[in-house]
């Protein structure tokens, strides 16, 4: 069993860990990335739309400000922003996306040079820059060349498999090498979680196979809580059938969303905006018409009209787009609308982290010594109840370079964590209990029973009766995981059937948090609808979800009030 020293662990090499690197190499010389796949095969390089920021490049976004910005972003929070992160992502984004400028992303420009920006949806003036509708990818690409210029350590096809930890310090952590099957240990000074979405436990979800929420599910194993996971965002326009994402970019540039009847339905739930209201809203309009019996001849699926776009719009600026629509639904979008369904798209909550990303030890404010969290697998609260379009890859870069920063000067400060033989013999043998596991439950059957649960009785409508009906069919799934397990392969090396052991393990244990705090928020608000509490009720629930788990496993649940004030 082999051990590694660094100055930092990043666990994670999407947008926002690569970001972290960069700027913690500012500061310390021995910095690491952990990956489970390649990191050019992040999720974070399959985001399409853009990123927000107000430069106010166009005609039609000259009078943007970040004020605006802050506005658009509180609004579509639906009352769960906290006000002053929401200020540092507003301020700072002009700097952060000409910082990735500088770097090389190729940004779309006008006619003029200047970066282009269009509209979508939740924000009221175009202030997306995009790259085509390829942005995440060329943020990615960037990112990675940066790291290689800079000397990072990259691991690429390593699981994390826990935090090595003593009281209120992280002293490294634990990971499975795909490749050689040998259990490894990472010594550090700090360590930064930036894990990942969690979207993989619904059935139908945008986001990458790796989206298993493994740091979530280690947090709460470790005693951290986790905060405002009831709020998972659903797409409007995943691809039907797969859930392949059909970009917001494509409402952004003009097309029209149609119900069966070939009406505009959306000026009946949001006139002024129509298909570039937020995306709870045009969700639930989806699904209203949907189960209304006006999907396409009576299905679970609408259309997105393209036909009326000019064939250059298409090719220059929606190219994946109308790739995809034609490889994966046989349609050419030029001629025919794409069908589109809502589709588990992002988890507003996350691992509660301050401003910087220091994680919270608890809900009362005291924070980790050294262990810090950013992009999706963090909780900042600056996306609240509904996340607008744009931000997401903001948050990612903006926040990823702050982490990164104070991560490194923390381990400046700090030493090194030991890792001992003990802690890898430990799950050494966890591993090995799977591989030797013979029972009868498959995992791949299993998986689909946690997310025809999560779809069905914890979507984008929501009662107290189904999801407590999910609990109980997700503590049934545990049981039959822990104890009758069957894995064919028994080998180690490139062992995908273990790997999807271990990703299930983690999406049983952050699925029961979803349900359990979807359950508890008696109200309506953002992407969490409850048909027996359609309306919102500030008076009681404008706070902020915890849940940790406690002894015997259960998970014991506290609030805390949302962070206003009078920036914007």
């Amino acid at each position: 069993m082999k051990k590694h020293e660094h100055d930092l662990v990043i666990v994670g090499g999407g947008a926002a860990g690569l970001r972290a690197a960069v700027a913690a190499r500012e500061f310390v010389d021995d910095v690491a990335i952990i990956s489970k796949v390649n990191v050019l095969r992040s999720h974070s390089v399959t985001a399409q739309g853009g990123i927000a920021a107000s430069l106010g490049n166009t005609e039609a976004g000259k009078d943007d400000s970040w004020r605006v910005h802050f506005k658009d972003t509180v609004r579509g929070g639906d009352g769960l922003v906290d006000h002053d992160a929401c200020e540092v992502l507003t301020r700072g984004a002009p700097e952060a996306v000409l910082e990735l400028n500088n770097m090389g992303v190729p940004f779309s420009r006008t006619k003029d040079g200047r970066l282009d920006q269009r509209p979508f949806g939740g924000h009221r003036l175009p202030r997306s820059l995009y790259a085509a509708d390829r942005t995440g990818h060329g943020i990615a690409y960037a990112l990675y060349g940066e790291n290689v210029r800079l000397g990072v350590n990259i691991y690429d096809e390593y699981f994390l498999l826990d935090l090595l930890t003593s009281e209120e310090t992280v002293e490294g952590v634990t990971a499975y090498d795909i490749r050689s099957g040998e259990v490894v240990g990472f010594s550090a000074k700090s360590v930064i979680l930036a894990t990942g979405g969690c979207t993989q436990a619904f059935e139908y979800t945008s986001s990458g196979a790796a989206s298993t929420g493994d740091g979530l599910a280690i947090a709460l194993r470790n005693g951290i809580p986790v905060e405002d996971m009831e709020f998972i965002q659903f797409h409007p326009t995943g691809l039907a059938g797969s859930g392949i994402l059909i970009s917001e970019a494509a409402r952004g540039e003009g097309g029209y969303l149609l119900n069966d009847d070939g009406e505009r339905f959306m000026k009946r739930y949001n006139p002024d905006m129509m298909e570039l209201s937020p995306r709870d809203q045009v969700v639930r309009a989806m699904q209203h018409e949907i189960n209304r019996g006006k999907g396409i001849d009576g299905g679970n699926h609408l259309h997105l009209d393209l036909t009326h776009l000019s064939q250059r719009t298409l090719w220059e600026k929606l190219p994946t787009i109308s790739q995809i629509a034609k490889d994966y639904a046989n349609v050419d979008p030029s001629e025919t609308p794409i069908p589109v369904q809502p589709t588990a798209h992002y988890c507003m909550g996350g691992i509660p982290v301050t401003l910087d990303g220091r994680v919270k030890l608890h809900e009362e404010g005291k924070n980790w010594d050294n262990l810090f969290a950013a992009g999706e697998a963090a909780c900042l609260s600056v996306h609240g109840a509904n996340r607008l379009g744009t931000n997401s890859l903001l948050e990612a870069v903006l926040f990823g370079k702050r982490v990164g920063k104070a991560a490194a000067k923390a381990a400046r400060r700090g030493e090194r964590g030991q890792v001992g033989g003990d802690d890898l013999a430990e799950k050494d043998d966890m591993l090995g209990s799977l591989l030797a596991s013979d029972g009868s439950g498959r995992v791949g059957a299993l998986r689909c029973q946690l997310q025809e649960t999560m779809s069905s009785r914890c979507g984008v409508f929501r009662s107290g009766e189904e999801l407590e009906q999910a609990a109980a069919e997700i503590q049934d799934i545990k049981r039959e995981f822990e104890e009758n397990l069957h894995l064919d392969d028994k080998g180690r090396t490139f062992n995908t059937e273990l790997r999807s052991a271990l990703e299930l393990k983690n999406m049983l244990e952050f699925a029961s948090a979803i349900v359990n705090g979807g359950y508890e928020r008696t109200e309506s608000r953002g992407s969490h609808y409850r048909l027996d509490f359609p309306e919102k009720d500030d008076g009681e629930w404008a706070v902020h979800t915890f849940i940790k788990k406690g002894q015997g496993g259960n998970y014991r649940l506290s609030y805390r009030p949302v962070r206003t004030g009078e920036s914007g």
